[in-house]
């Protein structure tokens, strides 16, 4: 304990050791494994105080340390009543007493997290473990300028956070384009109007700013950021090299994730996969191209593919998901199905065959085209593969909702991740 009774904190004068060289080597140790440390228990890979240690290799008294500096700073709760039966999740080592478990803080900081796709925009606050703590009711309403999109949906963001009345980290966009680095424009919205090239990170900057949010402001392509967020929370989780295909609202989008890291190439534009060509006769894609992925597999095709005539009333990836769960039978969703299956199958396997993932995770639409026939898609991607049945790929569906917006959120929490010290204090 130190002079008030609170534990000691790493970092704090009074932490208690052998010698004064002993203290800044412990101390130092101790303030780098903050980090690490957080992502542990926001990833779910440290429930508990023993796990926290040996995740991270340090003494008990360090990861104890660390973990009372992080709860100290709201991050986290740390609960020293018995919970476990033995083993790492409970004592460590199958003896003595139980471990301490650690939990996010429910009541902690938060991060306001936006959308925008082709059927409209949202936001959301989203707390550490990718838990979302609010959301702001849908719009959908899309106009052809992207400042004034952005505005609405910060300060419907704003909004949340005033009612909240948590701290915040920053902010995080997620949009259906590649986001081109180091400028942050949006180079290919195709299926919004606006122009080629906005300027999407400058202006929700700007329009974070102008709203009194707190934090950073960043941006990126929307199946990137549901990839990271799977990755953290969700289906992804525990795999080296994970593949994400979704269709999103329009369009189809793709993002790998490596050893932890999104992979997005030289300038953020790697995994554009909506422009794989699958049907070399097919239809015209937007991108000029003939047969792509992304106007082959997207909810429009799978409804113009069952002789549906799309409305004006609900988003088209909620049409196509709404007739794939009430009429799978009928012969002409069948058929739609089937030939959906065939052609996303025939995408994966050829990003299989240059990936090597070690899992593939399915969102939007494809999500429900797995469940529809997972033997028949599995098949597609085994035949169409180099390494065939032998080197199967596992293929799961996406599990967190609104994932795109989990991901968004993740960007703000990045910061606090590497040096939560230095991000909140």
């Amino acid at each position: 304990m130190n002079g008030n009774g609170a534990p000691p904190r790493v970092g704090d004068a009074t932490t208690p050791s052998v010698s004064s060289a002993g203290t800044r080597t412990k101390l130092e140790r101790g303030r780098g494994a903050l980090g690490p440390a957080l992502e542990l228990v926001h990833t779910g890979r440290a429930p508990t105080r023993a796990v926290l240690t040996a995740e991270l290799g340090v003494t008990r008294a360090t990861a104890g340390a660390v973990a009372a500096e992080l709860e100290a700073l709201g991050l986290i709760r740390v609960d020293s009543r018995p919970g476990g039966s033995g083993g790492a999740g409970g004592t460590g080592g199958g003896q003595g007493r139980p471990s301490h478990r650690l939990s996010v803080a429910e009541d902690g900081p938060v991060a306001v997290a936006a959308q925008v796709h082709s059927d409209g925009f949202r936001a959301a606050l989203v707390g550490l473990g990718g838990r979302i703590v609010a959301t702001a009711p849908g719009k959908v309403t899309v106009s052809a300028d992207p400042a004034q999109v952005l505005g609405a949906v910060v300060r419907a963001g704003a909004e949340l956070l005033a009612d909240s009345g948590r701290r915040c980290v920053g902010a995080g966009l997620a949009v259906p384009s590649a986001v081109a680095e180091p400028d942050g424009t949006a180079l290919n919205p195709l299926h919004l109007a606006w122009p080629a090239g906005s300027p999407v990170r400058d202006i929700f900057a700007e329009c974070v700013k102008d709203a009194g949010i707190d934090g950073p402001a960043l941006t990126g392509n929307d199946v990137n950021l549901a990839a990271l967020a799977e990755h953290r929370h969700g289906a992804g989780r525990s795999a080296q090299h994970l593949l994400c295909v979704a269709t999103g609202h329009r369009g189809v989008g793709g993002a790998l994730v490596l050893d932890g890291r999104l992979h997005s190439g030289s300038s953020g534009l790697a995994l554009e996969v909506g422009h794989l060509t699958v049907n070399p006769e097919g239809r015209a894609c937007h991108c000029g191209g003939r047969g792509c992925l992304d106007v082959e597999a997207d909810p429009l095709a799978f409804l113009t593919a069952a002789g549906r005539s799309p409305g004006p009333e609900v988003s088209l990836l909620q049409q196509a998901r709404d007739l794939l769960r009430e009429e799978p039978e009928e012969p002409a969703v069948r058929a739609a199905t089937e030939e959906l299956i065939d052609r996303l199958g025939l995408g994966l396997a050829g990003l299989v065959n240059i990936l090597n993932p070690d899992r593939i995770i399915l969102g939007g639409l494809h999500r429900e085209l797995l469940y529809a026939d997972p033997e028949r898609l599995r098949a597609v991607v085994a035949d169409r593969s180099l390494w065939g049945r032998s080197g199967g790929v596992p293929i799961l569906p996406c599990t967190l909702d609104h994932n795109s917006l989990v991901g968004a959120a993740e960007l703000a929490w990045q910061p606090v991740l590497d040096d939560p010290l230095g991000a909140l204090t």
